[in-house]
C-alpha cells in the first residue's frame, strides 16, 4: 500500500471514531437515556425556584436563597409537633454539616416551622436559621407525621434540588452534602 493511501486511510479511521462517539452519545441523549445519579436525595422534578419566594427569619428579616458565596441551604421541614425524634433527626443534621471540616459554612442551616419547645432545643436558634414562610413552593416536601422532619437542598442559585422524606439517613446526606461543596451550580 502506498505512502499516501495509508495516510489517508488514517485520517479516515481517526475521523470514524470521532464521528462515531459523537453520533453514540447523540443517539443515547436522543433515547433518553441518562447516567444514573448517585446522590441519595430524591431530586425535585422540575426543580422548583426559591429565589423569590418570601421568607422571615424569627427577627423579621428577609431571608434569601441566593447568595454569591455558594453557600447552598440546607432546608429543614418539620411535621406537627418537632419533638424527641425531630430533634434528634436535626441535631445530627448539624453534626453532618461541622463533618464537612473547612466547607461547613458552605451549607446554610435554615428551619422552616415554628420553633421546638422544651429543655432538648436549647440553643436551637444558635444553630438553625428559624424562619417562616406562607408561599407554596415546598407543598408535598414537608413532614406530615408528628415528630418528624424532612429535608430539602437548595442550590445557591436558589433551586430546591433534592428533597429528604422524613426518616433519610443523615450519613448518606452528609454524603451528598460532600458533592455539593465541591460543585457551583
Amino acid at each position: 500500500m502506498e505512502l499516501r493511501n495509508r495516510r489517508r486511510l488514517q485520517l479516515l479511521l481517526i475521523v470514524a471514531i470521532f464521528a462515531g462517539s459523537v453520533i453514540l452519545a447523540a443517539g443515547m441523549m436522543l433515547s433518553g437515556w441518562a447516567p444514573s445519579a448517585h446522590s441519595y436525595g430524591q431530586p425535585i422534578e422540575p426543580e422548583r425556584p426559591l429565589a423569590r419566594m418570601p421568607v422571615k427569619t424569627a427577627d423579621g428579616t428577609a431571608f434569601a436563597f441566593t447568595n454569591r458565596t455558594g453557600a447552598w441551604t440546607l432546608l429543614a421541614l418539620p411535621g406537627p409537633d418537632c419533638a424527641q425524634r425531630c430533634l434528634r433527626q436535626l441535631d445530627l443534621v448539624h453534626r453532618a454539616q461541622i463533618a464537612l471540616g473547612k466547607q461547613a459554612d458552605k451549607v446554610r442551616l435554615v428551619y422552616l416551622g415554628p420553633v421546638p419547645a422544651g429543655p432538648a432545643a436549647a440553643g436551637f436558634g444558635k444553630v438553625w436559621v428559624v424562619a417562616g414562610t406562607a408561599a407554596a413552593p415546598l407543598r408535598g416536601l414537608r413532614a406530615t407525621a408528628p415528630d418528624s422532619v424532612s429535608m430539602v437542598l437548595v442550590t445557591p442559585s436558589g433551586r430546591a434540588l433534592l428533597a429528604y422524606p422524613a426518616g433519610f439517613d443523615p450519613a448518606r446526606l452528609h454524603q451528598d452534602l460532600q458533592r455539593a461543596v465541591k460543585v457551583n451550580l
